[in-house]
């Protein structure tokens, strides 16, 4: 890893993407895919999430995969990235994480024009560099029907949330957990700790005991890995809705459901865009209708109600019928988040800079 990380060219070399013609580079019999990990790959989350995708392409005709984990946001990811391309030949280079995008991959996209770059989360602008797709999935969907069972499941009214940084990813799933909880009791309350970072184990438990202890019965977060708050919830004998990947096996009595990933929808795309040499869009997004999102299967404990009002409202979500932002709705500060007559679909960018908690949360930004 060491290696790979402080890899420096030989002095006077040229960047690999200024010495290849593009057709060269991706019309070659074998395309080499780099695939770069912020944190472990078993981690029962979001890592994991990925690089069950990446298991999926290393299934696929004429594709090699090189991967690396636990690569911090600084510019040990940069070094990666040049190791992949000058030592390995990669010419699409997954960047996972989402603090990779700025700087990171913007400066070594701008190198390197002919290699192709995705990025998970980053919101591509016009004057960012042609050669990176942004692909994200509308999580909060499932995250919404985290909300509905959870809010059908709790006694106390009272819901906890484990969150890394109030992003506007992280803010879009804590209000839609917290407004599908309110589609069944409007008096529903989400209390919401942000923990400070991706992956901070001891913080995250005791974030949960200190949920727990404060009356939440049924627990989510938005971490990088969810093992800990899932695992503490269920020794703690509260109820659980995972997040990235499936936590059904670390939770046996309490797990209900959970928001997962289908990451290979998306990579699947684009490397059949590289293999073909098709231009690859900019912004890639998609839901439960397009496969980007899938629910866990229920739990033991959850209800027949339960089930009936998630399925209902996930039917809708897979006929393109549900709108989960829409107005008149207010901020926990007691301001408008969006004015009466005013709605949001999910494919709408505003979504993507979300800036506020919703009325029923507890917590700040």
């Amino acid at each position: 890893m060491t290696q790979r990380r402080d890899f420096i060219k030989q002095a006077g070399a040229l960047a690999l993407g200024s010495l290849l013609p593009l057709e060269s580079v991706f019309a070659a019999d074998k395309l080499t895919v780099g695939v770069i990990y912020v944190g472990s790959k078993g981690d029962y989350g979001y890592n994991q999430a990925q690089a069950q995708a990446a298991a999926v392409i290393k299934t696929l005709p004429n594709v090699k995969v090189v991967e690396e984990e636990n690569v911090p946001e600084t510019v040990a990811v940069q070094k990666s990235m040049e190791a992949m391309i000058e030592q390995d030949g990669a010419t699409l280079i997954f960047a996972t994480s989402f603090g990779y995008f700025d700087p990171h991959v913007l400066k070594m996209a701008a190198k390197y024009p002919k290699i192709r770059f995705a990025h998970c989360g980053g919101l591509w602008k016009q004057g960012n560099p042609p050669n990176i797709a942004s692909y994200f999935g509308y999580i909060d969907e499932c995250q919404y029907l985290n909300g509905v069972v959870a809010g059908h499941m709790s006694k106390s009214k009272k819901l906890g949330f484990v969150a890394a940084k109030p992003i506007p990813q992280v803010l879009r799933n804590i209000n839609a957990f917290t407004l599908g909880a309110q589609s069944v009791d409007p008096s529903i309350t989400t209390h919401v700790i942000f923990t400070g970072d991706w992956s901070m184990p001891v913080k995250e438990a005791e974030a949960t005991n200190g949920l727990v202890d404060q009356g939440c019965d049924v627990l989510t977060c938005h971490v990088d890995g969810p093992k800990v708050v899932i695992e503490t919830a269920e020794k703690r004998g509260a109820m659980s809705c995972g997040y990235h990947a499936s936590q059904a096996a670390l939770a046996p009595k309490g797990y209900l459901t959970g928001a997962e990933w289908d990451w290979a929808t998306p990579y699947k795309t684009l490397v059949a865009d590289a293999q073909a040499g098709k231009p690859q869009p900019n912004i890639l997004r998609g839901g439960l209708k397009e496969g980007f999102v899938k629910m866990s299967p229920y739990g033991a404990k959850v209800t027949p109600d339960a089930k009936k009002h998630a399925d209902a409202i996930k039917a809708q979500m897979m006929a393109g019928q549900f709108v989960i932002f829409k107005g008149p709705l207010k901020d926990n500060k007691g301001g408008t988040a969006i004015a009466a007559g005013t709605s949001y679909a999910q494919t709408d960018i505003t979504l993507e800079s979300m800036n506020y908690l919703v009325a029923g949360v507890v917590g700040q930004i």
